[in-house]
C-alpha cells in the first residue's frame, strides 16, 4: 500500500524532509507520496534572493556556515557546488562598535573568548580591569548546576562583564536577535558548557579545540562561510526543480486543522484561494513555527500547547546600493556589530560588496543594515522611509557616510526569530515525548524546534524525514 507523508510548511526544513524522502523512495523503490503545504506565496522561508540590475540582495540568511556538513553535502547533492563562493579574504575584518567609534574584534577569538595573547592584551574593547577580569576564567571553578541556564550569567561569571557585554553579546545577536540574558545555554551554545566541564576553562578548552581543529573548514578551502553565486535562493530553486514532479507542492496554503483517524492515520484540514480541502497522511512533519503548531497539536497533545508559549521577535534588513564614485569612504572589511550599550537603532552593517563582492556589479556598492533585536523592537514601528533615514543618519555617525543611496530596500521579517530561552530544549523534548504517545507518526523539525541556520534546519528536515519513513514501515 502506497503511504504518504505531509510536510507542513515549505522553507528550507520542510523542503529538506521533503527531498530525502524523495532520495530514499528513489534508492529503494518505495511506494511513497509527499506533499508539502506552504501558507506564503513562495517557497523557502526565509530563504529569500532579490536579483536586480546585476545586484544578488539577500534578504533573509546571506550565508552558511562551512563546517556544519549538511549545507554543503546538500548543494553538492543538487549539483550546484560550482556556485559556491568563500567570503572575500580581503574583507574579513569585522568590527564592534565601541563608544561611538569602530574597534576590530580582536583576531584569535572563540565567539569572543580569547585564545591568542597580544590581540586581546591590546584591544581597545576592553579595560585593563575588565582584560584581568576575564583571565579569571583560567581559575574560576567549574559550575555545579546540572539544569539550563541563561548563557549571559553563564559567560559573565567566567569572563566578567566586559567581554560579554562588549564582545560576546553583538556577536551573538546576530545569530539570535535575542538577549544574551535570557537565551538557553543548552540551546544554544552548549559547547560552551562542554568547554568548562571538559577543560575547566573557556580559554583553556578553546585554545586545546583549536589545536585540535584547523581554522579553516576543508569543505571548500577557503572560508568559514559561504554563498552561492546566483544567490542562496538557488538551493530552494534547485529543491523545487528536484521536487516537483515527484511531490505535490502547494503555496498559499494553510493547515487550520488536524486530526488522527480511528485507523491511525492523520486527515489534514487546509485552505486556499479556491476554497477548503482534506487530505489524509500517515505520517507528518511540522515545521511550521511554534505557535502554529501549538495551535494545530494541541486537539491531540495538550502538552504542545507549551509550543505557543515560545517567543518570537521581529526584525528587518535595510539594503542600500551606491554607485561606487560617490562613496566618501572607504569601506574596508565585512562590516560591524553594535552592542546594546550603544543605544543605536542598527544592530548590525554589513559591508555585503567587500565581503561577497560578486553581489554587486563593477563601480557599485551594496550594504546591508540590521534592524530589531529582543528587547529593541521600537525601531521596527517606523516607516520604511523613516527606517531607511535612521539607518543613513547612523551610518553617517558611525562610519562618515554621506553618500546618497541610488536605490534601497526594506525588508521586513515580523515575529521571524524564535528565542530559545531557558529550558526551551526540555519542553520541546517534553512535548515530542508526548507526541511519540498521543500522536505517533507526528513530527516538530525546524528553526523554532532545533535549528538556528541553514546547515542545521537542513539537518533537521532530513532527520524528521527518516523519522516518519521508519514510522510508515520503510525501515533504512
Amino acid at each position: 500500500m502506497k503511504k504518504h507523508v505531509v510536510i507542513v510548511g515549505g522553507g528550507i526544513t520542510g523542503l529538506s524532509a521533503a527531498y530525502a524522502l524523495l532520495k530514499r523512495a528513489k534508492r529503494d523503490k518505495l511506494n511513497l507520496t509527499c506533499t508539502v503545504l506552504e501558507k506564503d506565496n513562495r517557497l523557502g522561508g526565509k530563504i529569500r534572493t532579490h536579483r536586480e540590475n546585476g545586484f544578488v540582495m539577500e534578504e533573509g540568511p546571506d550565508s552558511i556556515l562551512a563546517r556544519k556538513p549538511a549545507g554543503v553535502e546538500l548543494i553538492r547533492e543538487l549539483g550546484i557546488e560550482s556556485e559556491i563562493v568563500g567570503s572575500n579574504p580581503k574583507g574579513m575584518k569585522t568590527y564592534i562598535l565601541h563608544r561611538g567609534k569602530l574597534e576590530s574584534i580582536p583576531p584569535g577569538t572563540n565567539m569572543g573568548v580569547p585564545m591568542q595573547f597580544r590581540p586581546f592584551a591590546t584591544t581597545k574593547l576592553l579595560s585593563l580591569p575588565g582584560k584581568a577580569r576575564a583571565l579569571l576564567d583560567l581559575v574560576i571553578p567549574k559550575s555545579t548546576v546540572e539544569s539550563d541556564v541563561a548563557l549571559g550569567p553563564f559567560l559573565r561569571r567566567r569572563l566578567g562583564d566586559e567581554v560579554v557585554n562588549n564582545i560576546i553579546e553583538p556577536l551573538l545577536a546576530g545569530i539570535y536577535a535575542g538577549s544574551v540574558d535570557e537565551l538557553s545555554l543548552k540551546a544554544t551554545f552548549p559547547q560552551f558548557l562542554q568547554l568548562e566541564q571538559e577543560y575547566g576553562s573557556l580559554i583553556r578548552g578553546s585554545l586545546r579545540q583549536r589545536q585540535k581543529v584547523p581554522t579553516l573548514t576543508a569543505n571548500h578551502g577557503r572560508s568559514v562561510f559561504i554563498t552561492l553565486r546566483s544567490g542562496l535562493q538557488t538551493i530552494v530553486e534547485r529543491l523545487h526543480d528536484e521536487l516537483h514532479t515527484w511531490a505535490d507542492l502547494h503555496i498559499n496554503t494553510a493547515v487550520t486543522a488536524i486530526h488522527r483517524t480511528e485507523g491511525g492515520q492523520y486527515r489534514l484540514t487546509a485552505t486556499r484561494p479556491n476554497g477548503t480541502f482534506t487530505l489524509t497522511a500517515d505520517a507528518v512533519v511540522m515545521t511550521a513555527q511554534a505557535p502554529v503548531a501549538a495551535h494545530l497539536l494541541r486537539p491531540l497533545c495538550p502538552q504542545a500547547e507549551t509550543l505557543g508559549h515560545i517567543p518570537y521577535v521581529s526584525t528587518a534588513a535595510v539594503l542600500l546600493g551606491y554607485h561606487q564614485d560617490t562613496l566618501n569612504v572607504s569601506l574596508e572589511g565585512s562590516g560591524f556589530v553594535v552592542p546594546r550599550a550603544e543605544g543605536r537603532g542598527i544592530t548590525a552593517c554589513t559591508w555585503t560588496s567587500s565581503k561577497w563582492p560578486h553581489t554587486a556589479p563593477s563601480g557599485q556598492a551594496l550594504l546591508r543594515c540590521y534592524v530589531g533585536r529582543a528587547g529593541q523592537q521600537e525601531p521596527l514601528q517606523q516607516s520604511d522611509e523613516d527606517m531607511v533615514a535612521m539607518v543613513r543618519a547612523e551610518l553617517e555617525d558611525i562610519v562618515g557616510l554621506t553618500s546618497k543611496p541610488w536605490f534601497t530596500r526594506v525588508v521586513r521579517w515580523n515575529a521571524g526569530m524564535p528565542q530559545y530561552l531557558v529550558h526551551h530544549r526540555e519542553k520541546v523534548e517534553n512535548v515530542q515525548e508526548k507526541l511519540r504517545t498521543l500522536a505517533p507518526g507526528l513530527f516538530l523539525a525546524g528553526a523554532g524546534y532545533h535549528a538556528v541556520g541553514i546547515p542545521d534546519c537542513i539537518a533537521d528536515g532530513e532527520s524528521a524525514a527518516e523519522r516518519a519513513l521508519q514510522f510508515v514501515g520503510f525501515e533504512h
